[in-house]
C-alpha cells in the first residue's frame, strides 16, 4: 500500500532507445518527461525509460544533430529544455528503423528454424 506500481518493467532492447526517441519526437517537440512518458504510453506501460538513460541518450543526440532544443516553460508553467526532431535526425530515424526490421527479420528466422 502506497508504493508505486511493483510491475515489473521490460528493459528497452539495446540499440533501440534512440529510434524510439527519434520516433517519438517525430511527432513534435516535447521535453524530457514527455518522451518517457509517451513512450511508456505507446508501449502499454510495457517500456519504461528511466532518466539516467534518456538524458545522456538526448545530450548525445544533440552533439550528432539529430535533435535541436530549446528552454521554454512547460504546460505547468515550469522551465524545460524541448527536443524536436532535425533534418538529420529524420535521416537517422531512416536509418534507425531499416537497422531495426533487418535485426528483428534474422530473429524470426532463427525462431522459425530453431
Amino acid at each position: 500500500m502506497g508504493k508505486r506500481d511493483e510491475r515489473p518493467r521490460t528493459e528497452i532492447p539495446p540499440g533501440t532507445l534512440y529510434m524510439l526517441i527519434l520516433k517519438t519526437l517525430g511527432n513534435g517537440a516535447m521535453h524530457g518527461y514527455g518522451i518517457a512518458q509517451r513512450i511508456r504510453l505507446l508501449s502499454r506501460e510495457v517500456l519504461e525509460v528511466e532518466e539516467g538513460s534518456l538524458y545522456p541518450a538526448l545530450q548525445r543526440m544533440l552533439i550528432k544533430g539529430w535533435v535541436a532544443a530549446e528552454w521554454r516553460p512547460s504546460e505547468n508553467n515550469r522551465r524545460a529544455r524541448y527536443y524536436q526532431l532535425t533534418k538529420a535526425g529524420r535521416k537517422q530515424l531512416g536509418t534507425e528503423l531499416s537497422e531495426f526490421e533487418k535485426a528483428m527479420d534474422a530473429i524470426a528466422h532463427v525462431l522459425e528454424s530453431a
